[in-house]
């Protein structure tokens, strides 16, 4: 798959969706930086996914995946030894909480971005996630509208990546 991010397109599977990207437009992966709202440019293999319960969400067939729990978290805390790694709430480091009311992850797509090894302050939690209500940018991941995401799970397997170009 590939996100277009001056067309802001994600193609895939002979198909073309919009995209929205991080507020701070698209960067060379080695100018990312913890913070600054871009999505890093370069080819991200699919790690996992992570689904909501109760969402009528199909599971990929193959490509890891679990059910989201609502302690569960992702961290952003360059500090934290679990950096850009998933936790679970309460943690006392900085972490996003991944179960969320306004559905945006419901389902996540974990993009390999800065995880092997996870390197402090060069951008943490990328995923391929739904757009916000309002279509707001990112803070730096990539987001389809909800349906879209929805028809690609199934269709998603190991060895798969998403080049952000």
């Amino acid at each position: 798959m590939i996100v277009d991010t001056g067309a802001l397109t994600l193609r895939g599977f002979g198909e073309v969706w919009p995209c929205i990207i991080g507020h701070g437009g698209a960067v060379a992966a080695a100018d990312k930086r913890e913070g600054d709202g871009a999505t890093p440019l370069g080819v991200w293999p699919l790690r996992c996914a992570l689904l909501r319960p109760g969402r009528g969400l199909t599971p990929p067939r193959a490509l890891p995946w679990r059910w989201l729990r609502p302690a569960d978290g992702w961290s952003d805390d360059p500090a934290d030894p679990a950096y850009n790694r998933a936790v679970r709430h309460p943690h006392r480091f900085s972490a996003e909480h991944l179960w969320r009311d306004d559905a945006v992850y419901d389902a996540v797509v974990v993009l390999g971005h800065n995880d092997a090894p996870p390197m402090p302050r060069l951008g943490s939690a990328i995923f391929l996630h739904a757009t916000r209500p309002d279509r707001r940018p990112t803070e730096g991941c990539v987001a389809v509208d909800a349906r879209v995401l929805a028809a690609l799970l199934p269709r998603l397997a190991s060895g798969m990546a998403l080049t952000i170009a």
